[in-house]
């Protein structure tokens, strides 16, 4: 797999194409559940984060509500003590999002841009997911929306119940 971006981004391109997967697949390292939100432990690497399903999903294209064909949706917040990751948000749809696209955050009013990569989107900078972390510790619900290769857009709402208190366990599991 080959990436095109550098600096953070590109290394949170490259962890997430080697573990994002991984976490998705095969982990089995469940360590607790509250609410709408589980978290998981793994040891080699060490790694950390609360992750959820989307309570929602619509799919349209040209406006028309369409049945279409998805992998799992998922957002995480991910804790990497070894790279330096302290709450890495990262959300995958389910299929390759449209090149050059971008994904729209909104949690309460406040919309906040990831940008893409296959099938996965992040924010820009570090800041940026201290920012929508403090957003999604506040806010009731989040709903992300892309656009894949073929044009349809998706809307993925998802509860934020639990959320504080998982993401809480995954960063305290991974404190350096």
């Amino acid at each position: 797999m080959t990436f095109s971006i550098t600096g953070w981004a590109g290394a949170a391109a490259l962890t997430l194409a080697a573990t994002g997967a991984f976490a998705q697949d095969t982990t089995d390292n469940r360590v607790g559940v509250t609410t709408d939100w589980s978290v998981f432990e793994e040891t080699e690497p060490r790694e950390c984060f609360a992750v959820s399903a989307p309570k929602e999903q619509v799919n349209t294209r040209n406006g028309e509500v369409a049945q279409v064909n998805r992998g799992e949706a998922l957002l995480f917040v991910f804790y990497r003590p070894s790279e330096g990751v302290d709450g890495q948000v990262t959300f995958t749809g389910g299929y390759p999002f449209a090149g050059g696209s971008t994904v729209t955050m909104d949690i309460g009013g406040t919309e906040f841009q990831m940008f893409t990569e296959g099938e996965w989107a992040w924010p820009a900078t570090p800041e940026d997911d201290a920012r929508v972390v403090a957003a999604m510790r506040s806010g009731a619900q989040a709903v992300v929306t892309g656009v894949s290769g073929r044009g349809t857009t998706t809307q993925d709402t998802f509860s934020l119940l639990g959320f504080t208190a998982s993401v809480e366990d995954a960063d305290a599991r991974c404190e350096s």
